[in-house]
C-alpha cells in the first residue's frame, strides 16, 4: 500500500550512528511512512546492518558512492509517499514530528512546506540551545529565505510534487543542496511553521559536511548566485546592493563570526572571498587585508592585538 509520508535516508559509513536514526524513525507516533536507506557506497558494515532490519516498512538502496544529493535524489525516485522527509544517518527526531509535522500540512492544503523547531546535540560550551525558526509566510519571505534559511534539512515536510517539480537536490553541490531546494520549493509557495523543537542535529566529530566552515559559506553562496541567475525577475526586484548585501554581506558576516571566534583558517578564506568581489567599507578592509599576508604573521598580528587590548573592570 502507498505511504502517507516517505523518509529518505542517505548513509554512508554511518554504521556507528544507525541504531539512533533508524531507531527515532520507528519511535515515530505516525506510522504511515516508508523508510528509504540509501546506502552510499559504505564500507563499514551499513549496507548488512540495514538489510537486517526485520520491519517491512523499511526499503533499502544501494548505489556506488555518488555523493548525499545523488542518494537522496535516488531515494527521492524510489518514493511512493505524498509526503517526503529527509533524515541523514547521524540525526533523529523526536517521536511526534511526523505526527506534528503531517497534521500541519494536512491543514494548510496550499502550503507546499511545513518546517519546524530543531536543537544542536553534542557542542561544547552550552552552545545547544533549541531554537525555533521565525515564521516566514510574509511579504519579505523571498528576501528573507534567500539571506538565510534557519531550518535543517530534517526539519520540515514537503509535498513530493513540490520536490519533483523543484528537480530534486543539486548534486554539484557539496553544502547547502538543502538551502537550494528550499529555495526552489518555500518561495513560490506557502509554507507553514510547526513552532516546536521536533529534531536534534548531532554533531560527533565525525565526518560531517557542516564541520568545513568555510566551504558551506562558499557553498551556500554558490547556491545564491545559482538562483539569481535561475530567476533575474527576482534579482531586478531585489536590486544591486541588496543582491550585494544578502550575498557578500552574509559572507562577510560569517567570516567575522569565525574571526571573533579566533577561527583564523576560515575567517582568512572568506576574507578573501569578499575581497575579490570588492565589497566591504574601509573598516571592513582593514580587517579584511592582513588576510592576504602568511597565516604566521596574521595569528601574531592578532596576538599583540589582543595583548594590547584594554582590560575591561566592569
Amino acid at each position: 500500500m502507498q505511504p502517507a509520508v516517505s523518509i529518505v535516508m542517505p548513509c554512508h559509513d554511518a554504521l556507528a550512528h544507525l541504531p539512533a536514526s533508524v531507531g527515532s524513525v520507528l519511535a515515530q507516533h505516525f506510522d504511515d511512512w516508508e523508510l528509504i536507506a540509501v546506502d552510499d557506497g559504505s564500507q563499514d558494515g551499513t549496507l548488512a546492518w540495514l538489510r537486517s532490519q526485520a520491519d517491512p516498512r523499511i526499503r533499502v538502496h544501494s548505489q556506488t558512492n555518488q555523493g548525499v544529493s545523488a542518494a537522496r535524489n535516488a531515494g527521492i525516485a524510489a518514493a511512493r509517499g505524498e509526503y517526503l522527509a529527509f533524515l541523514d544517518a547521524d540525526d533523529t527526531w523526536s517521536p511526534d514530528f511526523l505526527a506534528r509535522m503531517h497534521a500541519a500540512l494536512t491543514a494548510a492544503p496550499a502550503a507546499a512546506l511545513a518546517y519546524c523547531g530543531w536543537q544542536n546535540l553534542g557542542l561544547p560550551g552550552g552552545q545547544g540551545e533549541p531554537f525555533v525558526p521565525p515564521d516566514y509566510e510574509n511579504a519579505d519571505k523571498a528576501a528573507t529565505l534567500f539571506a538565510r534559511c534557519r531550518w535543517p534539512i530534517h526539519a520540515a515536510l514537503v509535498r513530493r510534487s513540490a520536490v519533483e517539480a523543484a528537480g530534486g537536490f543539486d548534486p554539484h553541490l557539496r553544502n547547502a543542496e538543502d538551502y537550494a531546494l528550499w529555495l526552489r520549493v518555500a518561495v513560490p509557495e506557502p509554507i507553514v511553521r510547526v513552532p516546536e523543537v521536533l529534531v536534534y542535529y548531532h554533531f560527533h566529530g565525525g565526518a560531517q559536511a557542516s564541520a568545513d566552515k568555510a566551504r558551506a559559506a562558499l557553498q551556500h553562496l554558490l547556491a545564491q548566485r545559482h538562483y539569481l541567475d535561475a530567476h533575474p525577475a527576482f534579482r531586478a526586484r531585489l536590486g544591486r546592493r541588496q543582491v550585494r548585501e544578502l550575498t557578500l554581506g552574509t559572507l562577510l558576516a560569517q567570516a567575522y563570526a569565525s574571526y571573533w571566534k579566533r577561527d583564523l583558517a576560515t575567517a582568512r578564506r572568506l576574507f578573501r572571498a569578499v575581497m575579490r568581489r570588492g565589497y566591504g567599507t574601509l573598516r571592513d578592509w582593514t580587517y579584511m587585508l592582513p588576510a592576504l599576508l602568511p597565516e604566521a604573521w596574521h595569528r601574531a598580528l592578532l596576538q599583540r592585538r589582543d595583548k594590547n587590548k584594554p582590560v575591561s573592570h566592569g
